[in-house]
């Protein structure tokens, strides 16, 4: 179900021709905010439907949001050969030059945190700043068993996998999911760049976990490591429900407004 007041999106072709959907909220002459999903979810219920796009505009945003490839309206391969950092890197250039955009600030949350990682160092000057929210160093899709996820999807197998089953159940609780497309994009990107301290991007960014997330040393010590780092920890949530968090949403905009 569409969130009430969502705006609608506008298509933008990948460089492979993947179709991606985009959204555009506030004044386009005001700083842009690129904001990117996490895993399994989407523009309008990352960022959208958790208050985030109505304080980024309150704040004096400009707000582009964007459907990563297998993800909301955006097309949905099942080709694993779709998914690769790299791919959805490309995206956000995609999107960058189709809305004409020289310089963001860049928000993302889980995968679209690890993207954002990655975008910093590949597009230099055009970000020139990001929070990048529930990141860990290494590669957490490592752990996400692909055989099992496709014995559960196609002959329902009873999945023994706690991680594994935590991220289909997350996944198919969002309507218009398509879970093959999902279980693509795990195995697609595995072995990818991956968040360390050796590649750390030179943009001041922020680092946002969860207090009762497990990855939260692992994060608190990444942002320690990058050289313009600084970290705020998300009170009382875990990975999976910090989005909402309104200090999180405040952190953010303190930062992004600096």
């Amino acid at each position: 179900m569409l969130h009430r007041n969502a705006p609608e999106h506008r298509f933008v072709p990948s460089l492979d021709g993947v179709q991606l959907a985009t959204y555009e909220l506030g004044d386009p002459e005001h700083p842009t905010v690129f904001v990117v999903h996490g895993f399994a979810s989407s523009a309008i219920a990352n960022w959208h439907a958790t208050g985030w796009t109505r304080d980024l505009t309150r704040a004096g945003f400009h707000v582009i949001g964007i459907d990563q490839r297998g993800h909301g309206a955006s097309d949905k391969p099942h080709s694993t050969d779709a998914y690769s950092m790299e791919l959805l890197v490309g995206d956000v250039e995609a999107v960058l030059d189709a809305y004409l955009l020289t310089e963001v600030r860049y928000v993302g949350y889980s995968l679209g945190a690890r993207v954002g990682w990655q975008a910093a160092r590949e597009l230099g000057g055009r970000i020139t700043q990001a929070v990048l929210g529930g990141i860990p160093d290494g590669d957490p899709l490592k752990r996400f068993q692909i055989a099992d996820a496709r014995a559960h999807l196609e002959h329902g197998t009873e999945l023994t996998d706690h991680l594994t089953g935590t991220y289909l159940t997350m996944a198919k609780a969002l309507p218009g999911n398509d879970l093959a497309a999902l279980v693509a994009l795990v195995e697609g990107m595995r072995g990818g760049p991956q968040p360390v301290a050796a590649n750390a991007p030179s943009q001041p960014l922020l680092f946002a976990t969860g207090s009762e997330d497990s990855i939260l040393a692992a994060s608190r010590a990444l942002a320690a490591a990058t050289p313009n780092g600084a970290f705020f920890e998300i009170p009382g949530r875990n990975h999976f429900n910090a989005p909402p968090s309104r200090p999180f949403r405040e952190a953010a905009i303190d930062f992004l407004q600096h």
